[in-house]
C-alpha cells in the first residue's frame, strides 16, 4: 500500500520467461546470467533464524493486546518483516485469488499479449523498470496492475481481463485495504502515534498487485527471480501461491530464506514507512 503520491515508470517489453522455459533449454541465456548477484541459499536452512510470527487475533484481543503489540514492534525495528497469522481474510477468497492468478499466468500466449505492458506502463505482462536492451533480466514474469482507487486502473486492461479473475481481484482489493489499514493503525499504536495520523497519510493512498510467475530453470544457481531490493512503498502485503521457499530477505549480512506458514502473508515495511 502507498501514500498517495506519484506513479511509477514505465518499462520495456521482454520476451517471456515462461514461454522460453518451455523451450526446455540445457543453459541459461546470457542475458539473465546474474554474476553481479550473491548466489541464492538453495541448500538446507533449517539451522537459519526466521521471520517473526505476529498474530492478529492476538493483537486485537484484550488479553494478549500488549504483548502482541510488542511483538510487531520488534518485528518491525529488527527485521523489517513478519508473518501474520489468523489477519481475517477468508481462506475460500484467498484460495480463489491463488486459483485465477495460476488460470491468468496458463492463458495461451497469443491471449496475454492483449494485456502485455505498453510503452511508458507498468501495468500488464512483462518485467519492471528494464530500461536498456543490454540490461540482465530476472528468471520470471511479472503481471502489474493499479488495483486502487478505481480511477488509477488502466481502461484497456482491466475490463478485459477475464470475468472471474476481476471479479476476486475486486473482493481480494477490498479486503486487502482493511488489512493494510488494520496494521498500520496497529504499528502506530506501537510506535505511540495518533491513528488519525497514520490513516490520514495512507487511507486514500494508492494499491497496487503485482503477481509473480517463476518457470523451472536448468540452471537456478545462476540466476536471480527478483533482483534484490527494497520495496518503496508504505506496505507489502505477500501471498504465495504455494510452500515452495523462494523469498529471501537480508539481515546481518545473511540472505535468509522465509518458510511460508500455511494461511500466513509475509508483510514487508517499505522504505516510505521507514522514513516515517
Amino acid at each position: 500500500m502507498e501514500p498517495n503520491s506519484t506513479r511509477l515508470g514505465g518499462s520495456l517489453q521482454v520476451a517471456s520467461v515462461q514461454e522460453l522455459s518451455k523451450e526446455q533449454l540445457a543453459t541459461v541465456p546470457p542475458r539473465y546470467v546474474r554474476p553481479d548477484q550473491d548466489h541464492p541459499i538453495i541448500s538446507n536452512t533449517s539451522s537459519l533464524p526466521q521471520v517473526p510470527i505476529v498474530d492478529m487475533h492476538s493483537l486485537l484481543s484484550g488479553d494478549s493486546m500488549e504483548l502482541e503489540l510488542e511483538k510487531l514492534h520488534n518485528a518491525c525495528k529488527e527485521w523489517g518483516f513478519f508473518q501474520l497469522i489468523n489477519h481475517g481474510v477468508s481462506s475460500s477468497l484467498v484460495d480463489k485469488v491463488k486459483f485465477e492468478i495460476q488460470k491468468l499466468f496458463n492463458l495461451p500466449a497469443e491471449e496475454k499479449k492483449q494485456f502485455a505492458q505498453k510503452q511508458g506502463d507498468l501495468d500488464g505482462f512483462g518485467q519492471a523498470f528494464v530500461v536498456s536492451e543490454d540490461q540482465k533480466l530476472d528468471w520470471g514474469d511479472m503481471f502489474y496492475m493499479y488495483t486502487l482507487p478505481t480511477y488509477l486502473r488502466k481502461p484497456h486492461l482491466f475490463p478485459n481481463l477475464p470475468a472471474a479473475f476481476r471479479e476476486v481481484i475486486e473482493a481480494y482489493s477490498e479486503e486487502l485495504k482493511t488489512l493494510a489499514l488494520k496494521i498500520l493503525i496497529l504499528m502506530a499504536k506501537a510506535l505511540q502515534m495518533e491513528a488519525a495520523d497514520m490513516r490520514l497519510l495512507f487511507e486514500e493512498g494508492m494499491q497496487a498487485m503485482r503477481m509473480n510467475y517463476y518457470p523451472p530453470c536448468p540452471q537456478p544457481e545462476l540466476v536471480m527471480g527478483l533482483t534484490p531490493h527494497s520495496d518503496a512503498v508504505g506496505l507489502t502485503i505477500l501471498l504465495q501461491v504455494n510452500e515452495i521457499e523462494g523469498l529471501q530477505i537480508k539481515k546481518d549480512g545473511i540472505w535468509i530464506p522465509i518458510v511460508p506458514l500455511p494461511n500466513a502473508f509475509v508483510v514487508n515495511i517499505g522504505d516510505i514507512l521507514e522514513v516515517i
